[in-house]
């Protein structure tokens, strides 16, 4: 069972923006929840709905995993002290 993973547009721009090296490490991580969304180190945010973290060195990826249409969506990249943050 496979997964579609779909990036929000702002989150592809922060993507876009981490430095090279960082940003194709991320993007590996990001493609391969197509095929396990909850992988192992993922975890699921307290007091959010759905939404979940994946760590890739000092950066991290929430995403959001909907089960009954197969789909994985990725709503934010960024260093890691910055990520968790109200906009």
């Amino acid at each position: 069972m496979t997964y579609r993973v779909d990036i929000l547009p702002s989150a592809r721009r922060e993507l876009a923006a981490l430095p090279p090296k960082d940003r194709n490490h991320v993007d590996k991580r990001i493609l391969s929840l197509a095929e396990n969304p909850r992988p192992v180190g993922s975890k699921k945010l307290a007091g959010e709905e759905d939404l979940y973290r994946l760590r890739v060195g000092d950066y991290r990826t929430i995403y959001q995993v909907q089960d009954k249409v197969l789909l994985v969506l990725v709503v934010k990249v960024g260093h890691r002290r910055e990520v968790y943050r109200k906009r």
